[in-house]
């Protein structure tokens, strides 16, 4: 009776070794499995966090870009403007200039006009007071 006894918790300890053994087996193959699964998910976070800081960083590039595109465009504006007047005061200096000078050989002119005229006068005059003595 005490050997069978024996042998029952012999058998029941190699049972309970065995179920140990593929106890353990099958926690190993648990861990493994969700090692590979947290791995996955960590590369798949690096991945998305990896994707998000690109966009970002593609964000703030473009912003960049249209801030020196803005900032380019206010400065051709301005010089544009800027020569616009330019241009402008020059065209009524050029225009005072001109007015000017065809004031000056306007006045240049009628004196000629003027000193002809009396010239005109003054031959008019002598040939009729001429004519007047020969009558």
């Amino acid at each position: 009776h005490e050997r069978e006894h024996d042998r029952e918790i012999s058998e029941l300890a190699a049972k309970h070794a065995e179920e140990m053994e593929k106890l353990r087996a099958e926690l190993k193959e648990e861990q493994r499995h969700q090692l590979d699964e947290l791995r996955q998910e960590m590369a798949a976070t690096h991945r998305a966090e990896h994707e998000q800081a690109q966009l970002q960083s593609q964000t703030l590039h473009s912003l960049e870009l249209e801030a020196l595109r803005l900032t380019l465009n206010n400065m051709h504006t301005s010089q544009l403007e800027l020569t616009q007047s330019n241009l402008r005061k020059e065209k009524e200096n050029a225009l005072v200039e001109l007015r000017e000078m065809l004031n000056d050989r306007r006045a240049q002119e009628v004196a000629i006009l003027q000193s002809r005229h009396q010239v005109e006068w003054e031959k008019i005059k002598e040939q009729y007071l001429k004519e007047k003595e020969d009558l």
